[in-house]
């Protein structure tokens, strides 16, 4: 090994002795590189859960350990309300946030909260006991571990090249895409599905009409089956989804199939009942409103956030320790009246939870040339379960425009956790709007789908234009 440690003689006649250093320094690179990753992969399941969140309690002991919780439910079965079957629905609150206290608990809240608490007269945030709920199969587990100095970006560093999946590409990021892209490729199961959701957009001001939608919703993962596949297996394809309205009246009859792949618009194809036509849609993503939704709605404040990263500069600001929306069942719950869910202003404090959670915190800015109704944005990802839980959008002053909160909850078909269901609040108009919600539909009909099996939804050919006319002209 002499020839290795030894650095060789560089002179000008000696191109050859060039050649070989930095034949070695690349070598070097590799291995400690490969030793680096070595090290990494040790601490999950150790210092790190099996998908990167601190196994420690915090400091002041209000976030605990994290153990591997096991089955959430209590002798649930589909069709029943989730949150009746949570092994820990008698829990009380500790305490809880209004104008009144907001000063002793501020630092603990995100800048939209701050916002929530001094513009909405009444707002109150009951904080209950941290429950770590989210679990991870072994499946899921093991391909994380794999992820680790394996998974990539592509050279723009804003899409996913490359991972095992279904896994956590990034179980230990070091930039605020990868934190994205963990949360895109949170496991969720193959898919999705709702045969009725509610969503709601609150009256305009000085006005009492609520714009309320219902719709039949399918999302489908074709990289999250069980086992083991890489992410280019899959053609790059994100998710597809399907949706097909119910109400209102306006809407009713109309449905849409949206595939997203890493690093590419949405391609969405949608039929028009009144047309009896499919119609793809040149630009129906990024900050496009959403069709009848009163220009409350953009495409890409789904599920806290949705679409390709490309018009962004992403800076992962670290990791703080805030009281969040978690284990918020309230808004899957079957059984209740929207009227007692939905109130005026806001939604009703007993249908939210709130806890202490370690979040990464990543930061959104347009890049430069390109162009966004909300120039800066801040995300709020779960160290557990890579669920997005909240944002923060700010106009073009600087001011806080938009705040979102998804209301994730422990999936009993999964092991893990996962959100659908959330509220965002538009600051600027005085509404707000709940969205992928199950109040009030009698039967608990949420599925996450961890098996393909002969579910039609569950395989690429429902997604495309030719299946959509075929189910939609009836």
């Amino acid at each position: 090994m002499k020839e290795v440690t030894e650095r060789p003689s560089i002179g000008p006649a000696t191109f050859g002795g060039v050649k070989f250093l930095l034949g070695w320094l690349a070598a070097s690179a590799v291995v400690t590189a490969t030793q680096a990753a070595e090290v990494d992969v040790a601490l999950l399941g150790t210092k790190l859960t099996p998908l990167g969140g601190e196994v420690a309690a915090s400091a002041d002991g209000e976030i605990p350990a994290w153990v591997a919780p096991g089955a959430q439910d209590v002798g649930w079965s589909h069709g029943q309300v989730r949150g009746e079957h949570w092994r820990y629905k008698d829990d009380k609150p500790l305490y809880s946030i209004d104008a009144s206290n907001v000063a002793q608990y501020a630092s603990r809240l995100s800048p939209g909260q701050l916002e929530l608490l001094k513009k909405l007269p009444g707002y109150r945030m009951d904080v209950y006991p941290t429950r770590r709920s989210c679990g991870v199969p072994d499946f899921v587990a093991e391909n994380t571990k794999r992820n680790v100095g394996f998974a990539s970006l592509d050279a723009d560093g804003l899409a996913l090249k490359e991972a095992h999946v279904p896994g956590i590409p990034f179980p230990m990021p070091t930039t605020g895409a990868e934190v994205m892209w963990n949360m895109k490729m949170r496991y969720r199961g193959v898919g999705f599905h709702m045969t009725k959701t509610v969503s709601g957009i609150s009256p305009r001001k000085a006005g009492s009409d609520w714009l309320n939608t219902s719709l039949d919703w399918t999302v489908f993962f074709p990289w999250a089956e069980r086992g083991s596949k890489l992410f280019s297996s899959t053609d790059g394809t994100e998710a597809a989804t399907y949706f097909s309205y119910f109400d209102p009246v306006s809407l009713a009859g109309q449905a849409g199939v949206v595939t997203a792949m890493a690093g590419e618009q949405p391609t969405t194809f949608y039929y028009f009942p009144g047309q009896r036509r499919v119609r793809r849609m040149p630009a129906y993503s990024y900050d496009a409103p959403q069709i009848g939704l009163d220009n409350q709605y953009t495409i890409d404040e789904s599920n806290i956030f949705f679409g390709p990263l490309d018009r962004f500069d992403w800076k992962l600001i670290g990791k703080q320790e805030l009281i969040v929306p978690y284990n918020s069942f309230g808004a899957y719950d079957t059984s209740a009246k929207t009227e007692d869910f939905a109130k005026q202003d806001f939604i009703a404090p007993e249908f939210r939870r709130y806890e202490a959670h370690r979040v990464w915190v990543v930061e959104a800015t347009v890049r430069q040339g390109m162009r966004h109704q909300a120039p800066k944005r801040v995300f709020y990802i779960d160290e557990d379960s890579w669920t997005g839980l909240m944002a923060v959008d700010y106009d073009k002053q600087g001011q806080i425009w938009k705040v979102r909160e998804g209301f994730s909850i422990p999936v009993y078909e999964t092991g893990t956790c996962d959100m659908e269901a959330q509220v965002q609040y538009n600051l600027a108009d005085g509404r707000y709007l709940y969205d992928m919600t199950s109040v009030g539909v009698g039967k608990d009909d949420h599925r996450w789908i961890t098996e393909n099996g002969g579910n039609p939804r569950m395989k690429r050919g429902f997604y495309t234009s030719d299946n959509l006319r075929t189910i939609s002209e009836r």
